[in-house]
């Protein structure tokens, strides 16, 4: 049966810190706007700050509905699922925050996340989360799925891109600058890396 938690830590932070993949839902304020759902990974790219704040790295991709999604209001809900050992599935409900390579945190933030190099991947930001609830759920009905290892496809292609390129590559693309309703996503021309 499900349970909250007033905080992140112990056997909860050891089961987050332990996945391979994560997922985050943001969804614009409009009612008819688009909900957003994407899977995060690569190990390192996760970071529990303290026991009410977690992080991720934001890389490059051919949108910036999370980022626009948090612009303009904030909610976010991160979940993690076992796909190994004992069922369980995690939620964070909180707030987010994008912070972008030209924000004076940025550095400090990127520090919680020793194993990433950011000149790969096209790191565009740190999106840092204040939870506000926090529950497991029992996550029977989760299949069981191994993992292998972390896919360099991504990490090859963008680390080939310069900021010059990365900018040039957003710049073509519809929903960076803008998300799929119309709202700001990623400021552009992006901030050269720290």
């Amino acid at each position: 049966m499900g349970k909250t938690y007033e905080r992140i830590d112990g056997r909860l932070r050891a089961f987050i810190e332990a996945q391979h993949i994560f997922f985050t839902a943001t969804a614009p304020l409009s009612g008819d706007g688009t909900v957003n759902l994407s899977p995060k990974g690569l190990n390192g790219s996760f970071a529990v700050i303290d026991e009410l704040t977690v992080a991720y790295l934001d890389f490059a991709g051919s949108n910036a509905e999370t980022v626009a999604h948090l612009r303009e209001n904030g909610r976010i809900t991160l979940m993690w699922c076992a796909f190994e050992g004992p069922p369980n599935i995690v939620r964070v409900h909180g707030r987010g925050e994008p912070v972008f390579r030209d924000d004076p945190r940025f550095k400090e933030l990127l520090g919680h996340f020793p194993d990433i190099d950011p000149s790969r991947n096209g790191l565009r930001a740190i999106i840092v989360v204040s939870a506000e609830l926090v529950r497991d759920t029992c996550g029977y009905a989760v299949p069981f799925m191994s993992y292998d290892e972390d896919r360099d496809l991504h990490s090859d292609f963008f680390a080939r891109k310069d900021d010059a390129g990365l900018d040039a590559y957003f710049q073509k693309k519809e929903y960076i600058a803008t998300s799929i309703d119309g709202l700001p996503g990623l400021p552009l021309p992006l901030p050269p890396t720290p």
